[in-house]
């Protein structure tokens, strides 16, 4: 647990409107789960889409670590896959015509990787003629991280995953999380607005408010302070500590 895979320095992200995120500076380090935690606007989704180049630094560093040492963020990108906001699923066609859309435009060469994906995030015995607009929104949920682990990545950077979903999608995807985590050893980054959800998720906590970090946690020292999360995260980002 002590390898650092991303490393952020005083990244910075300036619009128009102003800064969304503002010198932000944080680790993740290797088979860890990071809880990405703040209320609306408060930059999480830049700083995810930022580690994904698809947003380009006003300020700061990003660095990450491959096995073979610290690689430039283009090469690291390829031990890492993202589910920014919603995955895009064409409805009208099979899980497997979806993954295999996304692995062509990947440029995976493996095509019996689908079939695994499928059988990871329990997929496999699904109907494979039924189309994805038939899914529930968990095995919806479930099929956007299946895509995103074609590439068998060792980093998944998820923003709301669980979002709009009933109990069972919940619990689903929290498996599933879980599962690719202390099997495979994948290392997350997830934001999440359903505080319990995280709680049973993460072994580390970034609060996040008018795009700085106020406070990072891991879950050995929140149980520590008799807190729970939504309890903390209301003392944190009211500043009342």
């Amino acid at each position: 647990m002590n390898e650092t895979v991303i490393a952020v320095e005083q990244l910075s992200k300036e619009y128009k409107f102003g800064m969304a995120v503002d010198g932000v500076s944080f680790q993740i380090r290797k088979k860890g789960i990071y809880g990405l935690v703040g209320p609306n606007g408060a930059g999480k989704t830049t700083i995810m889409k930022m580690l994904g180049g698809l947003v380009h630094p006003s300020a700061g560093t990003i660095h990450m670590y491959g096995d073979a040492g610290e690689l430039q963020p283009e090469q690291a990108r390829r031990y890492m896959s993202f589910i920014i906001e919603q995955p895009y699923l064409q409805q009208g066609a099979t899980a497997y015509q979806n993954l295999e859309k996304m692995r062509l435009m990947k440029g995976l060469p493996d095509r019996e990787r689908i079939h695994q994906v499928l059988e990871l995030t329990g997929l496999g015995d699904v109907n494979p003629k039924k189309h994805v607009r038939k899914y529930s929104l968990g095995m919806k949920q479930r099929l956007g991280i299946a895509g995103a682990l074609l590439s068998d990545p060792s980093v998944l950077v998820l923003d709301e995953p669980i979002n709009g979903l009933d109990p069972e999608g919940i619990i689903e995807v929290r498996e599933l999380l879980l599962n690719l985590n202390r099997e495979r050893g994948v290392t997350m980054l997830i934001s999440s607005h359903i505080l319990t959800e995280l709680s049973h998720l993460c072994t580390d906590y970034l609060f996040i408010n008018h795009g700085r970090i106020v406070k990072s946690i891991t879950h050995e020292e929140l149980k520590e302070s008799a807190e729970d999360l939504e309890e903390y995260y209301l003392s944190v980002i009211a500043g009342k500590e």
